[in-house]
């Protein structure tokens, strides 16, 4: 974590902790799903930020090497909802369908009334969801396990 080199090669390759997520932004996510007067620690963000760092990188490797197979050079939505799927990650899955949906009607709409091209989805209710279901299968797992 804050051992890492920070370096970058002569050839302009990313090295130590160029690959990650800025700090601040870990932050502020973190702070979002804790009570307001919850504290973060520093090494706790700093883990957090290698891990969805590294959680990217994975899903998107996956999603890369569906473009590889299938010989195309620009990754989609379809191919991060299949990345999820093929690594067992179905509840992402199916938010990220859900969000997937939800912009290309946005998307669609805007066409037709040919306003601001920006899109900002609220995506608070699908990811409530997850929690919610995560949390009830870490409790059924739970009852399970004992």
């Amino acid at each position: 974590m804050a051992d890492s080199i920070h370096s970058t090669s002569s050839q302009g390759c990313i090295t130590g902790q160029d690959h990650l997520l800025p700090i601040a932004n870990v932050g502020k996510i973190m702070k979002q799903a804790l009570p307001p007067s919850a504290k973060i620690s520093k090494e706790a963000k700093e883990t957090m930020q290698e891990c969805a760092s590294e959680f990217i990188g994975f899903v998107t490797g996956e999603a890369s090497e569906r473009c590889r197979k299938e010989k195309r050079k620009t990754i989609n939505g379809e191919d991060v909802l299949c990345a999820f799927k093929t690594l067992g990650l179905d509840q992402y899955a199916d938010v990220m369908q859900r969000y997937m949906h939800k912009y290309r009607e946005h998307a669609e709409k805007s066409t037709l009334e040919k306003h601001d091209k920006s899109i900002q989805i609220d995506i608070t209710d699908e990811l409530s969801i997850l929690r919610r279901d995560h949390t009830s299968n870490n409790d059924k797992r739970d009852r399970n396990f004992f």
